[in-house]
């Protein structure tokens, strides 16, 4: 069945530019009005990509690990070292000299020593380098992910702290119709035209309202401290969804062989394990090497004095160059033992990378499905939203004519805020499905963080003192 959408289409997001400037008139406007900012999606984002701990240690940890390329490739460039050395000396000579005397010399004695050693043939140094080049892509491939599931959690959290703001607002609105129906119920018994069942069914719905309104305070208290822990700053007041300008859009491409495609070449987390795998297959060369002679070249220019006892008076001076070839030849079994334990590794990684796709493409899955049911959830709601509106009238029209009871009218808004809480949960959903899809293919960035602020607006904020006045028990009669 094709369903036609009256909201606005969102072609295409607008430059930021134009997009920032739209966010500061309608901050500086909200101020002039409220003398009080409303905090965005978009601030949200923003101020948890600054602030976030989990985001400012996995740029720590990713500093960490692109630092063992440069680390690696030095071990591959020229190694120049210099020894320095001065003595002091007492030569005792026990042989007696021709006078007959023994001798007792002091002197001092000094060597200077410049070594230059280049490696030519070291297979363990270039293995290290592969597996350094790998490491610090998957540093990066780390940080990625981090940053994708940055975009989820600040959505998440967000959309929470709206929808159980939505839900405390239908609670309390909820209230004022129970108030006004056992006002009714009170009047009509006082005429004769009713019955006391209807006063204790209408207390009852009202009494269970406040139970429900102060819990749904509490979560919201929540919801916003989560939301502050992320962005490590007050969000309260947040901007509201505008109902108005959501449009409902399928996945484009609406096609779910091809996300998946487009996962497995983009996922950050699959760019991650396959690095992994890399690791571990050069962490096997690296233990296969042990086996191989290295071949260095050594260049030493060393100079003395009065180092030799024989001649105190003696200065030398020596520059020598040549190669050094180093072969090993048995280390008791542990180069062995560590190949075989790398080969496990290896096996351990790619299991794991098998294991990812495979998850990713579920992932994929779920959440494709999430946006594409999620529309029909909406326009099934959303007609059943009209259903219940009916059904309260006819109730209220009923009631009236003497054919329905306040208990009916009762159980009919009951109704209505149930279809109330399921849309807006219905729409979050939506919303926070079309950035975990995004997410799952390296797509969860800025441009559809600004493209949903696009639908949030600042509404007046209701007095505190009147919801703290509101939730308390009515009087009994």
């Amino acid at each position: 069945m094709q369903h036609s959408v009256r909201r606005p289409v969102i072609r295409s997001a607008p430059p930021l530019r134009l997009l920032m400037n739209g966010l500061l008139l309608s901050g500086l406007f909200l101020s002039a009005s409220s003398g009080v900012f409303a905090m965005n999606l978009l601030q949200a984002f923003e101020a948890a990509q600054q602030q976030d701990a989990t985001i400012l240690a996995a740029r720590a940890t990713a500093r960490v690990g692109q630092e063992r390329l440069p680390q690696a490739q030095a071990q591959l460039l020229p190694n120049i070292s210099a020894s320095l050395g001065h003595q002091r000396n007492q030569l005792n000579n026990l042989a007696p000299d021709l006078s007959g005397r023994q001798e007792l010399t002091h002197y001092p004695s000094s060597n200077q020593t410049l070594t230059l050693r280049q490696p030519l043939y070291r297979p363990f140094l270039a293995a290290q380098y592969r597996q350094a080049v790998a490491q610090g892509d998957d540093a990066s491939a780390v940080l990625a992910q981090e940053e994708q599931n940055l975009a989820v959690r600040v959505s998440g959290a967000y959309f929470e702290a709206l929808l159980t703001r939505e839900q405390l607002d239908l609670h309390m609105a909820q209230r004022t119709s129970y108030l006004a129906q056992l006002d009714m119920a009170r009047k009509a018994l006082t005429a004769g035209a009713g019955t006391r069942t209807d006063i204790d069914e209408a207390q009852t719905q009202l009494d269970m309202n406040t139970a429900l309104t102060i819990e749904a305070r509490q979560n919201v208290l929540y919801t916003l401290r989560q939301l502050e822990l992320l962005v490590n700053q007050p969000a309260h007041p947040l901007a509201r969804l505008d109902v108005e300008k959501l449009e409902l859009l399928e996945p484009q491409p609406n096609n779910l062989d091809e996300w998946s495609m487009r996962a497995e070449k983009n996922s950050p987390q699959l760019r991650s394990l396959q690095a992994q795998v890399e690791i571990a297959r050069q962490e096997v060369d690296k233990g296969r090497s042990a086996h191989l002679p290295t071949l260095d070249a050594v260049a030493q220019l060393s100079r003395s004095e009065s180092e030799n006892v024989n001649n105190l008076q003696s200065r030398y001076t020596n520059l020598s160059v040549g190669v050094q070839l180093t072969v090993p030849l048995f280390a008791g079994g542990y180069v062995n033992s560590s190949v075989r334990q790398a080969l496990a590794a290896q096996d351990r990684a790619e299991q794991l990378l098998e294991a990812g796709r495979r998850a990713l493409t579920l992932r994929v899955h779920k959440e494709f499905r999430g946006v594409t049911e999620s529309i029909a959830k909406i326009y099934a709601l959303e007609q059943a939203l009209r259903s219940a509106d009916q059904l309260v009238l006819s109730n209220q029209k009923s009631l009236s004519a003497g054919s329905r009871r306040v208990v009916d009218i009762l159980n009919a808004q009951q109704q209505r805020m149930l279809v109330l809480r399921d849309l807006a949960q219905a729409r979050y959903i939506y919303l926070l499905s079309r950035v975990r899809l995004l997410a799952q293919v390296g797509g969860a960035d800025i441009d559809i963080i600004t493209a949903i602020n696009l639908l949030m607006v600042s509404l007046p904020l209701q007095d505190a003192s009147n919801e703290a006045n509101a939730v308390r028990p009515a009087a009994p009669p």
